[in-house]
């Protein structure tokens, strides 16, 4: 196997461009003072990257995981996050089972 220097030089310079480019976010979000609306839209982008993150594989493999997903969002709301968890692998587990 032979590894080419021009592939190797661009994968170590997406690797630390990608790196700068999280490292600079926290440097600039610890700078930011929001209010308002602002606050509120980037208090949303973590529930909403979750939910595009799952919803896709948890609505197209079956009725299982889409069922699961369901229970599992619902024990959010009242659950911690571990138990949220245990809730959604127990519940995805016995609804494979029953499916």
């Amino acid at each position: 196997m032979t590894i080419d220097t021009t592939t190797l030089l661009a994968i170590i310079a997406m690797a630390v461009v990608t790196y700068f480019t999280r490292i600079a976010g926290l440097f600039v979000a610890n700078r930011l003072v929001l209010r308002g609306r602002a606050k509120a839209a980037f208090d949303a982008i973590p529930p909403a990257v979750l939910v595009a993150v799952i919803a896709p594989t948890a609505l197209t493999t079956g009725w299982a995981e889409a069922i699961a997903a369901a229970i599992t969002a619902a024990a959010a709301f009242r659950l911690p996050l571990l138990g949220t968890v245990a809730v959604g692998v127990v519940s995805v587990v016995l609804l494979r089972g029953v499916f």
